[in-house]
């Protein structure tokens, strides 16, 4: 029976800002190496008997998720695009309905993105031992040991032993106060409730018939009026826009009398804050996590990032520091959660460092805006190689290119010229003009934006190759 994985990659970016920011969640950060929390969930498949993964994103990280597939050779017309979110029982239900348009009945092994697993040969295992359970028609959650009382995760209890590592489950339990997860702990009988599944399709949607035929219905409405664009799979989205919001666990595993545990020690987080990410990284002798260009004296065990310029530290105890081109946070790292307070207060102020980092990324490249002022903007472009922005105009602005490396080929007024390094054009308020790279290397260049507005909105597309509007 075919092993198809769902990597669920949605995901708003507030718990790790100014990490992660709504438009570039932490599913798409590099927090333990050099791969994203993503790429590391498709790595983690390599040894298992598996399809190609099925990718769920929302619309607005498409082209982010497709380049990171990219990347890891795994971009296949395999990403499932969600109009709005409506958490994961919709979001299954609309993966279980793709995997079985080709009649097939596949075993559906749904995965979050943004999870940390140290252990991958003990993930492969736990995976391996639920197999001939989701095989017979059980639904099997993987229920991560819990080994210290945990406020912040939501437990299961185990049932029934049903054979080597596997459990019936007893109940599903919400995330308890310190007491009582202590409790847990004592009797052993808990899991961390870790939000990985395995089942068929089949199963899967039958359940939910049984137990939320809305959302069921409102999928199918939905699904109804699939079609492809890319590499993307997109659904009916007012369709999709009347389907109910609920969990899986809500909407099927408490319900169903099929339900499975199976245990895993795998070195698992679900880096929900800060305080996970300095619990799951290397430190140094003082306790201290360091990324980037960071000094230190006396101090110990803080969590401490830097993006782009120097961090120093003296005799500090237990901080978060957090340093991103836009924005630095400071926090105690015990009140890491509350982070989630001046996302909040940024949205309130009307700001937009709670959406977009100072760089951002594009189908074709990324821009990172540089400097600005009263009626200038100064930015750096990156044209990824083979790369081409849209055919465009402006209302309110001209532009100034300057080539640093590479090769841009631009046209102006339906004009071509070939630009290489140290060579510029410019491009005057209401040419129609366009961007390219032709060349095998990434195209850098500075842009120069002068005019009265210089928003992103003031750009009148003519011909998209990504399908913008």
């Amino acid at each position: 029976m075919t092993l198809l994985p769902v990597i669920m990659a949605g995901g708003s970016g507030t718990r790790l800002w100014p990490l992660s920011r709504e438009l570039y969640p932490k599913q798409f950060l590099a927090l333990t190496g050099s791969n994203s929390l993503l790429q590391n969930t498709l790595e983690r498949l390599k040894g298992l008997a598996t399809a190609k993964p099925l990718i769920i994103c929302n619309e607005a990280h498409r082209f982010l998720v497709a380049e990171q597939l990219r990347q890891k050779a795994a971009l296949d017309r395999n990403i499932l695009l969600e109009p709005r979110a409506r958490n994961t029982a919709p979001a299954v239900a609309l993966a279980a309905l793709q995997a079985r348009l080709a009649g097939e009945d596949p075993l559906l092994l749904v995965l979050a993105a943004d999870h940390v697993v140290l252990d991958v040969q003990a993930f492969h295992t736990a995976v391996d031992k639920a197999i001939p359970y989701a095989q017979a028609g059980d639904l099997v959650t993987f229920g991560v040991v819990a080994r210290t009382p945990e406020t912040g995760y939501g437990y299961i209890r185990r049932g029934a032993a049903l054979g080597e590592g596997a459990f019936r489950v007893d109940k599903f339990v919400e995330k308890p106060q310190r007491a009582q997860a202590e409790e847990y702990i004592k009797s052993g009988a808990f899991d961390w409730n870790s939000g990985m599944f395995l089942f068929k399709a089949s199963r899967f949607l039958e359940e939910l018939a049984a137990h939320r035929p809305d959302i069921l219905t409102a999928c199918e409405k939905a699904f109804a009026g699939v079609s492809h664009d890319l590499d993307f799979i997109r659904i009916d989205a007012e369709a999709f826009g009347a389907c109910p919001e609920d969990s899986i666990d809500y909407a099927v595993m408490e319900k169903t009398q099929r339900a499975v545990v199976v245990p895993m020690d795998v070195g698992w987080s679900d880096i929900g804050a800060f305080a996970a990410v300095w619990e799951t990284l290397p430190k140094d002798e003082n306790g201290n996590v360091l990324r980037g260009d960071v000094l230190c004296h006396d101090s110990h065990n803080n969590l401490l990032f830097s993006e782009n310029a120097m961090v120093a530290a003296v005799g500090v105890d237990d901080l978060i520091v957090i340093q991103t081109k836009d924005a630095v946070l400071v926090s105690a790292r015990e009140r890491a959660q509350e982070v989630k307070q001046i996302v909040n207060q940024l949205k309130q102020a009307g700001r937009s460092e709670h959406q977009l980092h100072r760089e951002v990324h594009r189908p074709w490249g990324k821009y990172d805006s540089v400097d600005s002022g009263h009626r200038y903007q100064v930015k750096r472009i990156t044209v990824l190689p083979g790369a081409k922005l849209s055919v465009q105009m402006h209302h309110h602005r001209s532009e100034h290119w300057i080539v640093v490396s590479g090769t841009a080929r631009v046209t102006v007024d339906g004009v071509d010229k070939l630009l290489t390094e140290n060579e510029s054009v410019y491009l005057p308020v209401g040419a129609v003009h366009a961007l390219e790279n032709p060349g095998k290397l990434p195209l850098e260049l500075i842009e120069v934006q002068v005019g009265s507005y210089l928003g992103e909105d003031d750009i009148v597309r003519f011909q998209d190759r990504y399908g913008r509007a």
